[in-house]
């Protein structure tokens, strides 16, 4: 084989690399915005409980509440 020839076989193999790495990193990407899309239901979920719990304690404000030991 000539050098040309080496060259842009050389340059075929790197190609193929690039390929598979830039698939992996496709596919690394999808599989963190499924999982950060999961998460942040998760975070709403929470976020209404918390609201819901809150909501449901008695008398919001605590400053003028006697502490319970009066």
């Amino acid at each position: 084989m000539s050098e040309l020839e080496d060259r842009i076989a050389d340059l075929e193999v790197r190609l193929v690399f690039q390929d598979d790495t830039i698939q992996s990193l496709s596919e690394t990407v999808a599989a963190q915005q499924l999982e950060m899309e999961k998460l942040r239901r998760a975070v709403e979920v929470l976020a209404r409980r918390q609201a819901d719990l809150a909501s449901s304690l008695p008398g919001g404000d605590t400053d003028d509440q006697p502490p319970p030991h009066y």
